[in-house]
């Protein structure tokens, strides 16, 4: 099993959470968040003063799966938008998973 992690922006949220639907997952976990990366925050003028945002509102989609490369491209697909800022995915292994509910573990807990 793998956790599929993935930092988009907040208005792709639907776009992904339909591309996942269509592939059968379950659940997804999502998490407003904040940071930056390469294009490092931008400046805004607010009632005729600049100031600099450094951190940028993103949206964090985390789904645990057996087929990490379809979840993968799947929230390519939806989240690309060809600019700058489009986020990132991983993929990081996951030991074991139980549902606290039934007390099911491993892949019968997704």
């Amino acid at each position: 099993m793998q956790l599929v992690t993935a930092v988009i922006k907040p208005h792709q949220l639907d776009a992904v959470k339909e591309a996942l639907k269509g592939l059968g997952v379950a659940g997804i976990t999502v998490t407003e968040v904040k940071g930056f990366g390469r294009q490092g925050g931008h400046t805004e003028t607010y009632r005729g003063a600049e100031y600099q945002v450094e951190f940028i509102p993103k949206v964090k989609v985390e789904v645990v799966t057996e087929d990490a490369a379809g979840i993968t491209s799947a929230i390519q697909t939806a989240a690309s938008t060809g600019k700058i800022g489009d986020g990132k995915i991983w993929v990081t292994s996951v030991d074991q998973v139980v549902r606290i509910r039934t007390g099911e573990s491993g892949a019968d807990a997704i």
